[in-house]
């Protein structure tokens, strides 16, 4: 049930407020708005009046929103997000067929998306939006319908399907291991490349493979991309998920540096909010994905 219709602003106080919340001056907000700044002074000036609070505090030539103010834009910012992807849903399927999904940017390339033609043949009616995302956010605030997590079953609020464990292996190009290595230490004599997400990694690696207490040092790099393209042009040697390097091993472009796998440090998981009750679109790519993932 809609509350009392007095206490509902304009959309264009509320995108007025957000702006300059956000970009701290009535300048910025009118320009990104395309607005005159006396128009934006106005909606905000109208939006404390049918408020009957203050909302800012004024520094110069900046606003400064009040404790208060600054909760309520929280607020307002999660609805105004909300209702622009339903919109996008509403755009792009009129007949409501639409799933907005968060990926991550690996997975999302070399696993989901060789597999995705399989799940539109069999689902004709539902659109997939992907939206790269690199850490976890709150499905309130951001309106997805289901993200692809990595790490353990610990989203708070969420329900957790397994998708792949991760298994990981050290790879490099063939010219820089001519002889293969007759045992993990020998590892430690090669250049290492290492992802700036994780840094313990190769130390996890090496206890694994009984040389506890390594900490060694390389090469570091922001995504998983660029380091397989590094170790494929002969940089050093990558510990790298199976899953990402399988075409590479299979056409030669990288060789096992050490043959034994190793346990990453988490899990693949699809992920979606507990408290909403899954769309049909929703349910259609769980039990798709589930069984990809069996």
């Amino acid at each position: 049930m809609i509350g009392p219709r007095r206490l509902l602003p304009s959309m264009p106080a509320l995108l007025a407020l957000e702006a300059v919340d956000r970009l701290a001056t009535v300048s910025a907000a009118a320009q990104e708005l395309s607005l005159t700044q006396g128009a934006v002074s106005r909606a905000l000036q109208g939006l404390e009046g049918q408020l009957g609070v203050a909302l800012f505090v004024r520094e110069r030539q900046r606003l400064r929103l009040t404790p208060a103010a600054q909760d309520y834009v929280r607020h307002v910012r999660v609805h105004l997000t909300g209702l622009s992807q339903a919109s996008l849903r509403l755009r792009t399927n009129p007949g409501g067929g639409g799933l907005s999904l968060a990926i991550l940017p690996a997975f999302g390339v070399q696993w989901l998306a060789p597999r995705l033609p399989d799940f539109a043949r069999a689902n004709p009616g539902v659109t997939v939006h992907l939206s790269t995302r690199l850490r976890p956010f709150d499905f309130a605030a951001e309106g997805f319908d289901a993200a692809i997590h990595f790490g353990r079953a610990d989203w708070p609020g969420a329900e957790h399907l397994l998708l792949l464990e991760e298994v990981v292996l050290p790879v490099c190009a063939p010219a820089v291991m001519p002889e293969p290595v007759t045992e993990a230490e020998a590892l430690l004599a090669l250049p290492l490349l290492q992802l700036e997400s994780r840094p313990g990694a190769w130390g996890r690696y090496l206890a694994q493979q009984g040389l506890p207490g390594q900490r060694p040092v390389g090469m570091v790099f922001d995504q998983f991309a660029t380091m397989i393209q590094a170790a494929i042009h002969g940089l050093g040697v990558a510990l790298l998920p199976e899953f990402l390097i399988q075409d590479a091993l299979r056409d030669g472009q990288l060789v096992p540096a050490w043959p034994a796998r190793g346990h990453g440090l988490g899990s693949y998981y699809l992920v979606w909010p507990r408290d909403v009750p899954p769309r049909p679109p929703l349910i259609a790519f769980r039990d798709w994905i589930a069984a990809q993932a069996g």
